[in-house]
């Protein structure tokens, strides 16, 4: 339900106009000044504002500057007794989404509630597409691994049941999650994500499961849970088998009835959303020591999608390099720099297992920095990365051997490629193949193509 922070001083006025709002379907909550309703919005997740621009202490404008500052993505009407149409533009060019007159009736003002949060969503969407379209992902590559992995996101994405993401740390867990989102029935539904393994025990039903207000010292009014924040669209539990067995107990129960109790309530709450669970722990090693509840673990595991550690496709790592080197030097307003060849060569032959993706992510802006020239050398990389590059050690990939064979032959490819600035004719004549129509053939067989 959406809830509306209504903000005046005269309460008369006020309470009719969440009486109104409330008989409009709306959830309301009011506040007597503007100091009272910013420590409502920051207690509250509160969707809409309804602010009056006159009032004694903190006025609506004093208001509206302080949300501004704070980067509120909360969308507020304005309304105003005096008709002032100059005070109304002002208030609009302070971040307002509309305004209002007192006298107008509560059609026009659920109207303007609408709208704005419409642009809201709106807005969201336009900022969730840009970030995926500049983002630092671990889901690039060409390697066997990503291919079957980008494969089993298509296959479960419109399937609307549990998905279990196991993978090590930095792998790329909540990419997936975000491509399942995407690829779902409800792309444009709020993608909700909780870190399991951050929240203190003592908040982790209320940020589950909400609260009422005067639940607890510190709950001034009523907050919805993850739950109830996704709508219809996806929770994403990250860290999941880091839960206490007392929350693993009432999560069990909201996903076998599909509805919540706030803290402090007592009135269920139908919950729509989808959710997506992810661990680095062995669940099935965890239910066998009783650390993590059997039943829990087969609710959550109804579709299992593993994500390949970055060792396991060390062939992937240019492309996922030069795609990190393109956003940091971006992000840094720097000329983009290049990587060396035998650069190269040192991270891939890197294992990568203290954190995956992400320690190649700090590596190589480690390495940006290094580099005052344009090209990054063997020299710029971490001194811990250089004596520890190789190959893996024998019996510690979990794969076949065909599947060994075929990552070892693309990244044997990979690595020609680069050291021959993607020249295929130089490239097929250095690794002694006949033409350049035999190595594009091996190239199409492994999915390689030159990083962008």
């Amino acid at each position: 339900m959406t809830l509306v922070l209504v903000v005046d001083d005269v309460a008369p006025l006020a309470e009719q106009y969440a009486y109104d709002l409330r008989r409009m379907g709306y959830e309301v909550v009011t506040a007597p000044g503007g100091e009272q309703g910013l420590a409502l919005l920051s207690g509250s997740a509160v969707d809409c504002v309804v602010l009056d621009l006159e009032m004694p202490g903190m006025d609506g404008f004093e208001v509206l500057r302080t949300l501004e500052k704070k980067g509120s993505q909360v969308p507020v009407i304005v309304y105003t007794g005096t008709g002032s149409f100059d005070r109304c533009v002002q208030a609009l060019r302070l971040g307002a989404y509309g305004f209002i007159d007192k006298n107008e009736p509560m059609e026009r003002v659920v109207h303007e509630i609408e709208s704005a949060l419409e642009r809201r969503r709106l807005r969201g969407e336009i900022s969730t597409l840009r970030r995926q379209l500049g983002r630092e992902t671990s889901l690039v590559g060409g390697s066997a691994a990503m291919t079957e992995l980008r494969d089993a996101i298509a296959r479960v994405a419109p399937i609307p049941s549990q998905i279990l993401i196991w993978g090590e740390s930095g792998t790329g867990k909540e990419l997936v999650a975000r491509d399942l989102h995407r690829l779902g029935l409800q792309p444009s539904a709020p993608f909700i994500a909780l870190n399991c393994a951050a929240l203190p025990e003592s908040l982790i039903e209320s940020e589950l499961f909400g609260h009422e207000r005067g639940a607890f010292t510190g709950a001034i009014s009523t907050r919805k849970g993850a739950f109830e924040a996704a709508e219809r669209g996806t929770l994403f539990l990250d860290e999941v088998g880091e839960l206490p067995l007392a929350a693993q107990a009432k999560l069990l129960r909201v996903l076998e009835e599909r509805q919540v109790t706030r803290v402090g309530g007592t009135k269920p709450v139908a919950v729509e959303a989808r959710i997506i669970a992810a661990t680095n722990r062995d669940l099935e090693a965890e239910v066998r020591a009783a650390r993590f509840r059997e039943d829990l673990y087969f609710r959550l595991a109804v579709h299992t999608i593993r994500v390949p550690p970055l060792r396991d496709r060390l062939s992937d790592v240019p492309a996922i390099a030069e795609q990190f080197l393109t956003g940091i030097c971006a992000r840094f307003g720097i000329k983009r720099k290049k990587i060396a060849p035998d650069a190269m060569d040192l991270l891939m032959a890197y294992e990568w297992r203290r954190n995956n993706v992400r320690e190649l992510r700090n590596v190589v802006e480690r390495m940006i920095i290094a580099a005052d020239g344009e090209v990054i050398a063997p020299a710029h990389l971490p001194a811990d990365i250089r004596p520890a590059a190789g190959l893996p050690a024998p019996g510690s990939e979990p794969q076949g051997f065909q599947e060994l064979k075929a990552e070892a032959e693309r990244r044997i490819i990979v690595a020609a490629l680069e050291r021959n600035g993607w020249h295929v004719t130089r490239t097929a004549a250095a690794l002694g193949l006949a033409d350049h129509a035999s190595l594009l053939k091996i190239m199409r067989r492994h999915g390689i193509r030159r990083p962008e």
